[in-house]
């Protein structure tokens, strides 16, 4: 069972490739995530749709993007092909990384015509009749997006997708160029680490390791959206600082010679479908600089990290962990470890 997800601006051909490649691919169905975003035009509340400004935004419509792709393959088997735009690339985490979990292979193919071309295609596009304002909110909207995606082009698309120029192509010829990449092995695999999802609460330990300036290190997972602290789940059996010591040493290369002291111990509430759990932060205390200029990154699981501020990282990590964090730091500051629930000491 395979992903082969077509990603590309709006008027790039996505969906029409698409629809020739199941012919070119055996075994192969094709689903169009729109499909998911109409039906929660109808199950959600006008509000909550006004409070968006595109699908993608609402964490349900990923959800039900990743359960369908997952349940379509567990019924049909062989290969779901996948036209669907994806410019954050928070949003390719998610989606990819989840399926990664469930050991699903995702194929990234980029269709990628010149921009002229593309904005002679989104004007040419059809609109139909019965749509109100449809010229302006159909040709504006995919207008509007292709900033966007210039910006996505520019940071981490061509790193992460096999491109293909479709400038010149018919939709049939790109799903012939498709159809031959990924049968020859040219379009690899995402290398997304395949974390199991949990089943239930997990315990997990993360460990703070600062710079001579007292910046946090902060790490870029691939298969979740938002940074995060180098650390992860417990196994059965270890002990939390263990595994916070083992999770350092595999993610940056850092080899930790004493168990680091406790900060916070924080209980994460559970939101579906996660389980929540136990989070444990560790003091790893400061890296010196022959440390710091031998960071690892393993390249399937992190793509990036950095040093920061306490007011870099608010940006930078959800608000739970940056709730964690901050506790975290002054707890460090006062020599004295605190209990939290959901990022909120008690007692």
């Amino acid at each position: 069972m395979t992903v082969v997800w077509i990603n590309g601006a709006f008027g790039a051909g996505k969906t029409t490739a698409a629809r020739e490649l199941i012919d070119l691919i055996p075994n192969s169905t094709l689903f169009d995530p729109e499909v998911i975003g109409a039906a929660l035009s109808h199950l959600l509340p006008a509000k909550r749709l006004a409070e968006v400004g595109d699908f993608q935004d609402l964490p349900i419509w990923r959800r039900l993007v990743i359960d369908t792709t997952a349940a379509l393959l567990g019924e049909l088997g062989g290969t779901l092909v996948v036209p669907m735009t994806l410019l954050r690339q928070e949003y390719r985490d998610e989606i990819f990384g989840a399926l990664a979990a469930r050991r699903i292979p995702v194929r990234h193919v980029l269709l990628a015509p010149a921009e002229t071309i593309l904005r002679g295609r989104i004007a040419e596009r059809d609109v139909p009749p019965d749509l109100p304002d449809g010229e302006m909110r159909v040709r504006q909207w995919s207008y509007d997006h292709i900033e966007p995606y210039r910006a996505a082009l520019a940071s981490w698309l061509t790193a992460d997708a096999h491109l293909v120029d479709t400038s010149a192509l018919t939709p049939y010829e790109t799903a012939l160029r498709i159809a031959e990449a990924v049968g020859a092995g040219t379009v690899p695999v995402c290398e997304i680490v395949q974390t199991p999802e949990p089943t239930g609460e997990t315990v997990a330990a993360g460990v703070l390791l600062f710079d001579e300036h007292d910046r946090v290190l902060l790490v870029d997972p691939t298969y979740k959206p938002g940074w995060e602290f180098p650390g992860g789940v417990v196994e059965p059996g270890e002990a939390p600082a263990r595994a916070g010591m083992r999770e350092v040493r595999e993610e940056t290369g850092v080899q930790l010679d004493e168990a680091p002291r406790l900060l916070v111990v924080d209980w994460e509430r559970p939101t579906p479908p996660g389980y929540g759990g136990l989070r444990f932060l560790f003091d790893g205390g400061p890296l010196d600089p022959a440390a710091v200029a031998g960071l690892l990154l393993p390249g399937p699981e992190l793509r990036a990290w950095r040093f920061v501020t306490e007011e870099e990282a608010a940006r930078l990590l959800p608000p739970v962990r940056y709730e964690r964090l901050r506790w975290a730091l002054r707890a460090r500051e006062r020599g004295a470890a605190l209990y939290l629930e959901a990022g909120t000491p008690v007692g």
